[in-house]
């Protein structure tokens, strides 16, 4: 199929609102600038992809051409370059892939993800991890994989922060983790330009191997996610809403596919393929206006 180029997108007009909200959160959370220090000091960055250069196959045109091709032609519609590396692992039973690097990022990618996508869907899982570059958030997707560790680190440390981390920031992070997901979906989707191609992709992320689908299994996973989508979770208390996102790692495939198709009917997709990426703005998209303002479980803090 042929796409639309998207030259010149903003990663701003495609931003979901909770994410952003998420972001501010966190950022405004007492300790995070020390922790940010400590993380260059460590030289975390470097550490992330020096395990990858040395663990992983490197992807080329040559040796895995449908991997390569489609992070190409991916990168080319949302507008990112240079083309990051391209890193191929063994399989783990799931589609999982991954994106570290501030100052060179390289995304990985499993054996799963080559044998279960075709190469449309190649490119919405691809862009949801190039929407990581794009939106310059790197620095926070680093801290997260390294959190667990870097907890006991610091908690072992006359910074006086680790009780931060333990009771706070480690929280409103993960819980800007699984927001940022609803941006890099979106990305996804302008990347393969179709939404069909977008839920075969994130029900394959859920587990489910192509042999399994077909019309039925489709057509009920989307009335599954727009029922989810739909329900109100304001009458749940604070608590009960943070304990949800305490397991970052949960794929929540179906309030993301429900967040997803929202996106969709509202036309917002529809005006941003349309129109020039440029001239949307942030403000185009507001919590207010996708009507669900207690997705942003942080957002009181």
């Amino acid at each position: 199929m042929t796409r639309k180029i998207l030259t010149g997108l903003n990663s701003k007009t495609y931003e979901h609102p909770f994410d952003r909200q998420a972001l501010g959160s966190l950022q405004k959370m007492p300790g995070i600038s020390p922790i940010l220090k400590k993380i260059n000091e460590y030289s975390i960055d470097r550490l992330l992809r020096l395990q990858s250069l040395g663990s992983e196959i490197r992807v080329t045109n040559r040796n895995f051409p449908k991997l390569y091709q489609a992070l190409a032609e991916t990168c080319q519609i949302l507008d990112v370059s240079p083309l990051p590396e391209l890193y191929f692992f063994r399989g783990t039973g799931y589609i999982q892939t991954y994106v570290v690097g501030v100052e060179k990022p390289l995304i990985g990618v499993n054996l799963e993800a080559m044998e279960w996508l075709n190469p449309d869907e190649l490119v919405y899982v691809l862009g949801s991890e190039v929407a990581r570059i794009k939106s310059q958030h790197m620095i926070y997707h680093q801290m997260a994989i390294v959190m667990p560790a870097l907890k006991n680190l610091l908690s072992s440390t006359t910074l006086g922060i680790g009780g931060l981390v333990a009771s706070g920031i480690e929280l409103a992070l993960y819980n800007w983790v699984m927001m940022a997901k609803l941006t890099a979906d979106r990305a996804g989707l302008l990347a393969c330009q179709d939404i069909n191609i977008a839920t075969t992709a994130l029900m394959k992320l859920a587990g489910l191997p192509d042999e399994y689908l077909n019309n039925d299994v489709i057509e009920d996973f989307l009335i599954q996610s727009r029922e989810f989508a739909a329900n109100s979770f304001d009458n749940l208390d604070q608590v009960t809403k943070i304990l949800s996102y305490t397991e970052y790692r949960l794929s929540w495939i179906v309030m993301r596919t429900g967040e997803l198709l929202k996106w969709v009917d509202s036309g917002d997709y529809d005006d941003l393929i349309r129109e020039d990426a440029n001239l949307n703005t942030p403000e185009d998209n507001n919590p207010e206006a996708e009507g669900k303002e207690g997705w942003n479980f942080m957002s009181s803090w």
